[in-house]
């Protein structure tokens, strides 16, 4: 069965079937090729894999996020990072950099970032002289805070697949998110002096009081959402309820730019988006019953065990199996279908499965910028109205970055889990 799971899958990705329909095609051949398995576990095994309170947080997170963008907060935000960072040389890209980190504690999602915070940061990058490729590579890069900084969907995602918290993975986000939106911040200051760009940065750019005063509501949401995780008052699936709330009454009451005739609108393309993710989780749910039923974790297990003595070698060459893998294939399905085989050889190799999470998705990440599969690049390049040949060139050093970063996160633990730690000793 094994065997024809893998190359049915192998096939239909190199056909160029949709994401989802290939693993569950993939699974339903691997059920005829067993041929004591009915196939009545399909519907049973797709419906159980979604049947579960924290995917919940999924849809309603992206609501949240649609309704940021139509509500102003992303335009508030943008004009407070402009007024914080905006006055020195490359200071219009740091503010993409530090904006982007923002709004991915609201809305979870980096393909929201992209075109929320891109369809204003990457106009203004040009018209302050600012290469379009650059603008768009600064902005692809920086969406990738979406899936670090809590709360992330693929981070819910992996604690489902792998029964591991979602609080403690949300806690777990924070250091690396900060180290990312650090690392790159500081290459786009350097570049920026460099190659002698961004020198009219100061110009447009907003005071720091009146642009705090305005971004006051909207900075009151990720306060709402992750202080209530993290003080315990509720559950990551609440948060998400919390944020559709606060999205709602500062974009209606506050800014007023959120309108009742926007919501069908936005609830048609929260609906649209929450069924690609759901089929792909149901289909993938499916997929890992019939690899952990075949036995396939435990030969793996036992493959690297066999390869590989020390945890150092394991991580390396785990990372760049996940480079290669993000390039490739969504980053959802690679964390439904690696995540419950990788976490167990992990673990068993003595690395957290908190720190494990916080791997994989960073590693995946670096998959959203990279051809030919890279969500946030597409994303960025439509919003800069570019085609990616144009931009890959300049990704090198954002791309390098990022794996730098990467590295880091794998190898000093501490960057991981001593935020976690530290935030959960305080809260008893």
């Amino acid at each position: 069965m094994n065997a024809a799971l893998a190359l049915s899958l192998a096939i239909f990705f190199l056909a160029g079937v949709p994401i989802a329909v290939a693993i569950g095609l993939a699974s339903v051949i691997g059920i005829e090729a067993n041929g004591r398995l009915p196939l009545l576990l399909v519907a049973q095994r797709m419906f159980t894999g979604i049947d579960s309170f924290p995917l919940m947080a999924i849809p309603l997170f992206i609501l949240a996020g649609n309704l940021m963008s139509a509500g102003g907060i992303s335009h508030r935000l943008v004009e407070l990072a402009k007024s914080i960072v905006g006055g020195i040389q490359g200071g219009l890209a740091a503010s993409c950099v530090l904006t982007c980190m923002m709004f991915a504690s609201v809305s979870g999602s980096s393909v929201a970032t992209t075109f929320a915070i891109g369809a204003i940061l990457i106009p203004a990058m040009v018209k302050h002289g600012y290469p379009a490729p650059m603008a768009a590579s600064v902005q692809a890069s920086s969406a990738e805070l979406g899936v670090l900084i809590p709360p992330s969907i693929p981070l819910i995602l992996y604690g489902v697949s792998t029964d591991t918290s979602i609080g403690q993975l949300f806690l777990a986000g924070i250091g690396p998110g900060f180290l990312v939106a650090g690392s790159l911040m500081a290459l786009v200051l350097i570049l920026c002096r460099v190659r002698g760009i961004g020198l009219e940065d100061r110009r447009d750019r907003p005071r720091v009081g009146p642009a705090l005063w305005s971004a006051l509501p909207a900075l009151i949401v990720p306060v709402v959402i992750l202080g209530g995780i993290y003080s315990g008052v509720f559950t990551p699936t609440e948060a998400s309820a919390a944020a559709v709330a606060a999205a709602v009454i500062v974009g209606m009451v506050f800014y007023r730019e959120l309108r009742f005739a926007d919501l069908p609108e936005i609830l048609k393309k929260t609906v649209l988006a929450t069924a690609a993710i759901m089929l792909i989780i149901s289909a993938a749910a499916l997929f890992s019953f019939l690899i952990t039923r075949s036995g396939l974790p435990n030969e793996i297990a036992a493959w690297f065990k066999d390869i590989f003595e020390s945890r150092f070698a394991f991580l390396l060459v785990v990372n760049l199996m996940l480079l290669v893998v993000g390039m490739f294939i969504e980053t959802s399905a690679a964390i439904l279908v690696l995540a419950p085989i990788l976490a167990p050889i992990a673990v068993s190799y003595g690395v957290d499965p908190v720190h494990f999470g916080l791997i994989l998705v960073v590693n995946l990440a670096l998959g959203m910028i990279t051809p030919p599969l890279g969500v946030n690049l597409f994303a960025a390049c439509a919003v800069a109205n570019l085609s990616i040949e144009k931009v890959i060139p300049h990704l090198f050093w954002f791309v390098l970055t990022v794996f730098g970063a990467l590295m880091l996160i794998t190898y000093i633990p501490a960057i991981t889990l001593w935020p976690m730690q530290t935030i959960l000793s305080v809260g008893q």
